[in-house]
């Protein structure tokens, strides 16, 4: 097991004083596009499944990539394995417990320990793992969310570059 916790730390070589720099026009220029990625998720997910609240998680995840792209917590890596991991064991706790709060407190704990044990601290997949529980539906949602959370993860590399013309242009 990894001990230095990587995803509970910035990202090595990070270059966070970017971000101090900007403006108010920079700060609703870099909100811009996890705003509009997760009004188009929920578009995809309004065409493809009615089960709204599966997805609501993947906006708190959008607005900690825009807070803070250069995080541990926010890699690309730690936001799609933690939050397919959550969507998975509450589909498991939904199909052996029923949808309820029994199914709801185990998703949870057992996200929980996993996320710091694999090193995969993101904190809106515990939301993710009580929805899946609650209410999971099928499979089927499971397939969509996870090309929700794979839409959700280019947001980060978007925010970086994002960070980095801002940051170019405020030099200027």
């Amino acid at each position: 097991m990894n001990q230095n916790f990587s995803s509970l730390k910035p990202l090595e070589g990070a270059n966070r004083s970017l971000r101090s720099r900007l403006d108010l026009k920079g700060e609703l220029a870099l909100a811009t596009a996890p705003t509009v990625l997760i009004l188009t998720v929920l578009a995809l997910v309004e065409v493809l499944s009615r089960q709204h609240l599966l997805f609501a998680s993947l906006a708190s995840s959008a607005f900690l990539i825009y807070l803070d792209p250069q995080h541990g917590t926010n890699t690309a890596r730690t936001l799609v394995l933690s939050q397919m991991m959550a969507a998975t064991i509450g589909l498991i706790m939904c199909s052996i417990f029923g949808s309820g709060y029994i199914s709801g407190g185990i998703a949870m704990s057992i996200t929980i320990v996993l996320m710091i044990v694999l090193d995969v601290v993101h904190p809106p997949a515990v939301s993710t793992s009580l929805s899946f529980a609650l209410r999971a539906g099928n499979e089927s949602n499971l397939v969509l969310f996870g090309l929700a959370v794979g839409i959700t993860a280019s947001l980060v590399g978007l925010e970086r570059f994002a960070l980095w013309i801002l940051a170019k242009h405020n030099q200027h």
